[in-house]
């Protein structure tokens, strides 16, 4: 995953990992709009940030909309426009006769400038993005995995796969499996190698252990 530009697979990999959302949006250090929860940027802002003209933005919207609006662009219109120019009435410059206002979410500013070829910060802050992406799985991974080749072809895609992966399965357990809702993977994954081979999947001493290797014994 050297260049997120390329593929919408792994861009949405990063984009749909919350996780790594989060860490992205504490370690940026971008201003927008802050509204109902949300920080959200004008398409005017998002050209001012990544230093393109609008009109750059505005071609991107129309060759990728259908990707920028799953992930969070929207047009803003009727009584929801009036709402935010009134709220962000000295933060926005929107001429008095606008219908409609094209808005990005975090996720969409994101996204967009994973899209942008032709910005300098916007392939910087690619860069940073997979920087931060890769010290959220590793930490999430215990930092068990320093000594691999993070800048490696399938290392990062790999990885992102397995976290939500992890994250799925364990919601499914949560929902249809009667008992336990709040097990973590780990634990899962013990209690199946307990019911097939009688011990447990992990070393000894990690979390969980104990319980997984009682069930074991029983």
């Amino acid at each position: 995953m050297n260049d997120l530009t390329a593929s919408n697979i792994e861009r949405q990999n990063v984009l749909n990992n919350n996780y790594a959302l989060q860490a992205i949006r504490e370690n940026l250090d971008v201003n927008g709009l802050r509204y109902r929860g949300e920080l959200l940027f004008t398409t005017k802002m998002v050209a001012d940030f990544y230093d393109v003209d609008e009109r750059t933005i505005k071609r991107y919207i129309q060759d990728h909309g259908d990707e920028l609006r799953s992930n969070g662009y929207f047009l803003s219109q009727g009584n929801s426009l009036k709402e935010l120019k009134l709220h962000f009435v000295r933060d926005i410059n929107v001429p008095k006769f606008t219908r409609q206002l094209g808005v990005f979410t975090f996720r969409a500013f994101l996204n967009i400038g994973m899209l942008l070829t032709e910005s300098e910060k916007a392939k910087q802050l690619r860069n940073r993005i997979l920087d931060i992406v890769i010290a959220t799985i590793n930490g999430r991974a215990g930092g068990g995995t320093k000594y691999i080749n993070w800048r490696d072809r399938d290392y990062l895609p790999t990885a992102i796969k397995s976290e939500n992966y992890r994250k799925n399965f364990t919601q499914a357990v949560g929902k249809y499996v009667d008992g336990h809702p709040n097990y973590k993977y780990e634990q899962i994954t013990d209690l199946i190698c307990c019911s097939e081979w009688r011990r447990p999947a992990r070393s000894k001493g990690r979390r969980g252990h104990s319980q997984s290797s009682r069930l074991c014994t029983e």
